[in-house]
């Protein structure tokens, strides 16, 4: 995907002749992975850091401190602007505050913020609540208050759709832009026809997210272009692919106790050296020595 040259990842999102394509990251390797690979931008997905950091699902059970930490992490390892889901903000309007200054402060370019009752669960989970629109209006207030650059991303999600239905969503949607969210995010329709009318009735740029096996159906990247998104998320893709690999693998090493059938399916020792940048400590070792 051809970045457009000179404009801020938010100026793409609006202006740009295609969308952005976001993974989904959950560590600093598989941020560097995704950057190496050439996207323009990583989503941190509360489901994945929770999964990998906790062993758990996305449950409402992360706090502030671990989604910053790793957040720092991440950003750290990385030249390519880093979004981070920040469910419900861990609080109040004050809570959020400090959350958005504490990530900006670490180099994060921009933050997810939804109106789920805490404790949340994952959009594509049932039983899912919502709070009141103006209790949620304050928290993305502090979000935008909060942040020092204009290039900082503040995203407004909705889970209305299903306790409250897609009107109450696609309304939630129109306010929250107007309040001054820079995108904003409906999570999990249940069909094309509903995607299609969130894209035409919502006046502002729009987020699709796609989790596979979830309850929004699955589409190409140029089928979600066509209905008007402009950042797509893959939010669970990267996490999914290397649990089923790391259980491919360990499973065989069990099976046969050997690792030499299996090779073809790993990265060698240098290419892994590489990816995570082995060179160029090297370098920075030999200039400090000489």
């Amino acid at each position: 995907m051809a970045k457009d040259s000179g404009l801020s990842l938010i100026d793409r999102i609006r202006n740009g002749n295609s969308a952005i394509v976001v993974p989904g990251v959950y560590d600093a390797l598989s941020a560097k992975i995704a950057e190496h690979l050439g996207f323009e931008a990583v989503f941190q997905s509360g489901y994945s850091v929770s999964a990998s950091m906790l062993g758990l699902p996305d449950y409402g059970l992360l706090n502030a401190n671990e989604v910053i930490e790793q957040a720092r992490r991440i950003a750290r390892a990385i030249s390519i602007p880093l979004i981070v889901d920040i469910d419900t903000g861990y609080g109040n309007a004050l809570t959020v505050r400090r959350v958005v200054r504490e990530l900006e402060d670490a180099g994060v370019k921009g933050v997810f913020l939804e109106d789920q009752v805490w404790p949340k669960r994952c959009g594509h989970m049932q039983g899912k609540q919502v709070i009141a629109r103006d209790e949620y209006i304050q928290k993305l207030k502090a979000a935008l208050d909060a942040r020092r650059s204009s290039e900082f991303i503040v995203v407004a999600r909705t889970d209305a759709l299903e306790p409250l239905g897609l009107d109450e969503a696609i309304e939630r949607a129109n306010e929250y832009a107007r309040v001054g969210a820079d995108l904003v995010f409906i999570e999990a329709p249940k069909s094309i026809d509903e995607m299609a009318r969130i894209c035409r009735e919502v006046k502002a740029p729009t987020v699709a997210n796609m989790i596979e096996g979830g309850r929004t159906p699955l589409l190409s990247i140029d089928e979600l272009e066509r209905l008007g998104y402009r950042l797509i998320l893959f939010p669970l893709t990267a996490v999914f692919a290397s649990a089923y690999a790391v259980m491919d693998a360990l499973s065989l090493l069990k099976a046969r106790r050997d690792t030499r059938s299996i090779m073809h399916r790993l990265l060698t020792f240098n290419e892994f050296n590489k990816l995570v940048g082995l060179d160029e400590l090297k370098m920075l070792e030999k200039k400090y020595s000489s």
